[in-house]
């Protein structure tokens, strides 16, 4: 003889909410990003012509790198030129 089983499938059980806490809007996650980053970074601004601007975004591409870690690199590399040894 053949028992007949109730099947229950995922779309019978009602669904569960989230478990942590309301979702960050965007502005929200991008408020949270900045400050965790202001405390082991700071924020430096300049104005450079746009042909070098263009230069160097090309150069970020080509390296495969961000233009904070070129910058970051290219401050590096002239301060361990001005000291003479490499520093980290």
């Amino acid at each position: 003889m053949s028992q007949i089983v109730n099947a229950v499938t995922s779309s019978t059980n009602a669904r569960r909410g989230y478990r942590k806490g309301n979702p960050m809007s965007a502005v929200e996650r991008q408020q949270s990003h900045l400050a965790r980053k202001k405390e082991t970074h700071k924020e430096m601004r300049v104005y450079v012509t746009s042909e070098i601007k263009d230069e160097f975004r090309r150069m970020c591409e080509a390296q495969g790198v961000t233009q904070s870690e070129m910058i970051e690199k290219l401050i590096k590399d002239a301060v361990s030129q001005q000291n003479g040894f490499v520093k980290d």
